[in-house]
């Protein structure tokens, strides 16, 4: 039986079963084209594919790509060749950092020292509900093609394109120099991940982190999801992440501290023999993509401030299988398990 995939050519959403030759020759999966004339199109970005994966290779692993010989992955997830640069239309309103060559995010710097949390008025409020609709639409339309087979790059293809179909920037793209339009973390990522060309497979679990831009406010919200056939351990992991964000959003009302959010995450976590990672937690978010405050997921925590009618952020439990303890890929982004152990995550604005 012939592989079958989604067609890579930006705009075309067919199934395909032509694959680039010279991918197959290479050994990358996926680089699905319905017909000839959409791979032509295509052609002068996805070549870029053969550059990265012919690049020398210094550490004896027959010719697999690994551009970091001499790092010492904590699991077995490795990284793959990344897909072409993506870019937003001029038109589409877009937070400051955008077209910065650092994407240094200004604005969001020079509020970090007052570590005051903004009360938005109703219009605001009214601004952050439908960037969080936009972005729910944006993580449904990544939801239809997780699946056994289709890359993290397919994935942040579809929610490129989503995202601009609905006057949206991507908020992740170039902040603080990140290069996709959304964040895919894979068993054993906490979060952060780069999308790639690996092409997901039967057992994995795959987090979809997606930030929409919409006139002049983030929405944020993300979703593990399962991939394939999922052993049991594996299910009751996202589980319990999702019953410790239900839990947590349960005691949101004014005059609750935000440091309670982390008890009440970790005594779910820990009754069902999980983790909480400490490393990054919820935030602030409006018209800053990240701000005050803080929410840690872990009990104990030393969070400053009581929640008021007004304020808006993030709730993000990050629980792992094995301990808490994190470590990071050298491309300075995808955040991993030190033991190895699987991840998963769930994240919703309040």
């Amino acid at each position: 039986m012939a592989a079958i995939g989604m067609c890579e050519t930006p705009g075309c959403k067919s199934i395909a079963q032509l694959q680039c030759p010279t991918c197959v020759k290479l050994g990358i999966q996926g680089s699905f084209f319905c017909n000839q004339d959409c791979f032509k199109k295509s052609w002068k970005t996805h070549k870029i594919i053969h550059s990265l994966a012919k690049s020398e290779n210094t550490d004896g692993s027959n010719g697999e790509y690994n551009p970091w010989p001499s790092y010492n992955f904590t699991g077995k997830l490795r990284p793959f060749p990344p897909g072409p640069k993506r870019t937003v239309p001029r038109h589409i309103g877009r937070p400051d950092y955008a077209d910065h060559p650092t994407g240094f995010p200004a604005s969001e710097n020079a509020a970090k020292g007052s570590g005051q949390i903004k009360v938005l008025d109703d219009e605001e409020i009214e601004g952050m509900r439908v960037a969080c609709r936009l972005g729910r639409e944006v993580l449904d339309e990544a939801a239809k093609v997780c699946d056994v087979g289709v890359t993290t790059d397919e994935i942040d293809r579809v929610v490129h394109e989503a995202c601009i179909d609905r006057e949206c920037y991507p908020s992740p793209l170039n902040y603080n120099n990140f290069p996709n339009s959304c964040c895919t973390s894979v068993n054993e990522v906490i979060c952060h991940g780069i999308p790639d060309t690996r092409p997901l497979q039967d057992g994995d679990i795959c987090n979809v982190d997606v930030t929409v831009y919409h006139r002049g406010f983030h929405g944020d919200l993300n979703e593990t999801f399962f991939v394939g056939n999922i052993a049991e351990n594996t299910r009751k992991l996202v589980q319990v992440t999702y019953e410790c964000l239900s839990k947590a959003i349960a005691i949101v009302k004014p005059g609750e501290k935000y440091r309670e959010v982390g008890n009440i995450i970790q005594k779910h976590a820990q009754a069902n023999g999980f983790s909480v990672v400490r490393s990054y937690c919820g935030h602030g978010i409006h018209r800053l993509f990240h701000t005050a405050p803080n929410v840690p997921h872990y009990a104990k925590n030393k969070a400053v401030g009581v929640m008021k009618p007004g304020h808006c952020f993030t709730i993000e439990p990050m629980i792992n299988e094995g301990g808490w303890r994190d470590d990071q890929w050298p491309d300075h982004w995808t955040a991993v398990t030190s033991d190895g152990s699987r991840s998963a995550q769930v994240c919703r604005a309040a």
